[in-house]
């Protein structure tokens, strides 16, 4: 009996041995990644009560508090959208997002809305690094000086690399993006990984994306252990996982806020698990914080007397795309053309049914874009203009677009060289004239 009982013990204390160097060698850390993308100036929450600088700040605050160690990231497009950022060039949203308590952004392609040299500026007012590690001249300078920062978040060495789409040339116009290009992403974040210092115990890229270029990066880039991203407004579902890489990215306007928990493997420097969640920003969910509400006011206020003004009336509330036909209506009244294109990406906004407001065509149409229009043959027609129209290819017709889509399709040899009116102002005037929108 001495001898079994003895043998029972050396067991236990073998299983506790065994338990206690398993124990040992884990080193598990938990973090919180909230994360937003494609504000686009939205300070106040629309009609639905979605949205709003001020309660997407609440929300913020709130899920910091409930977390062992957050990191806030934003994944580009904070500037054009309404009419403080256009009148303004963007400055006063980076004034704002200081109260938003980002730690890294990263720089989308409407940062180039107002011209390079405005990224500068958007440096100079924010609190917080911007950074892009594809975004070079031909010397191979960085546009934002950073490619990358890290951060120690509850003993993990976090690494957060930013990135911005190769697609920039089709989104912005030359003279915006002056002598800076967006580098192929998969082939920049591989370059950079064995330069992160000190060396991370989790690689974060903040990027401004496609859908495909993400995907891929996800794919061919394993070192990369999450992917928070933006540039499609649609936000996901469910996260995208390879393997224990995960790729996360919520609803434009501040309509959603990412949070994203992982337990982090430092001495495998990989995700053991994680839980991510979508907050939705509802107005009654996340009363105003008072200090960005005092802000937004403040810069609101400049620009109330020019956009609350009453024009027209919706009867009914029209999509993107129906919006999309509403100001080519207008810009072929403007100018006399036959036919009009408007681009689907140049519409911001759908309209709600009721009272119509200068402030809601400037959400439609933030762009500061002109009608440019033109005689040519229907063989010359590009498209995507000759879509569900009748065309004789052997015909003349005036067509009229706006400067950023005529700036693509002369790149093509369909040159249109005439200039009308301001795309905004036009659809302003056609709505005014217009009246009841049925």
């Amino acid at each position: 009996m001495r001898g079994l009982r003895a043998l029972r013990i050396l067991v236990v204390a073998a299983a506790l041995a065994a338990l206690a160097c398993t124990t040992a060698g884990r080193d598990h850390r938990r973090l919180t990644i909230l994360h937003t993308n494609d504000l686009h100036a939205r300070f106040l929450p629309d009609e639905r009560g979605r949205g709003g600088f001020a309660h997407l700040a609440s929300a913020i605050r709130a899920e910091k508090a409930r977390s062992a160690g957050a990191l806030v990231l934003f994944a580009g497009d904070l500037v054009q959208g309404t009419p403080v950022s256009s009148i303004f060039e963007g400055v006063p949203c980076y004034e704002v997002a200081n109260l938003l308590e980002f730690d890294v952004a990263t720089l989308g392609n409407h940062e180039f809305d107002y011209g390079w040299e405005k990224i500068r500026d958007y440096q100079r007012a924010a609190k917080f690094p911007i950074v892009a590690a594809n975004v070079v001249n031909d010397a191979g300078e960085l546009l934002t000086g950073e490619a990358y920062v890290s951060r120690e978040i509850n003993g993990v060495r976090v690494a957060v690399l930013g990135v911005l789409t190769e697609t920039l040339p089709r989104l912005t116009m030359e003279k915006q993006r002056g002598p800076w290009r967006a580098a192929p992403v998969v082939e920049t974040v591989r370059s950079w990984l064995p330069r992160l210092r000190p060396r991370p115990d989790l690689v974060v890229v903040l990027g401004h994306l496609t859908d495909q270029e993400a995907g891929e990066l996800l794919v061919k880039v394993p070192e990369v252990n999450v992917l928070v991203t933006g540039h499609p407004h649609g936000g996901q579902d469910t996260v995208k996982e390879i393997g224990d890489r995960l790729a996360v990215k919520v609803q434009a306007y501040g309509r959603e806020l990412g949070r994203l928990d992982v337990e982090v493997d430092r001495r495998a420097r990989r995700i053991a698990s994680y839980q991510w969640r979508r907050i939705r920003i509802q107005s009654e969910e996340y009363p105003a914080a008072a200090d960005v509400a005092e802000l937004v006011e403040t810069w609101e206020a400049k620009v109330r007397t020019l956009v609350d003004v009453p024009i027209g009336v919706a009867e009914r509330s029209f999509d993107r795309r129906e919006v999309a036909a509403l100001i080519e209506t207008a810009m072929r009244e403007a100018t006399g053309a036959d036919l009009a294109y408007m681009n689907l990406g140049g519409v911001r906004d759908g309209l709600e049914k009721g009272t119509i407001l200068v402030r809601h065509i400037w959400n439609i149409m933030p762009f500061d874009n002109v009608i440019v229009y033109g005689s040519l043959e229907g063989a010359e027609i590009p498209a995507e203009a000759q879509r569900g129209r009748s065309i004789d290819p052997a015909a003349r017709y005036v067509l009229a677009t706006n400067n950023f889509v005529a700036e693509q399709w002369g790149s093509a040899g369909a040159k249109l060289d005439r200039q009308g009116p301001d795309v905004r102002e036009a659809l302003i005037d056609w709505v005014k004239r217009t009246k009841v929108l049925r």
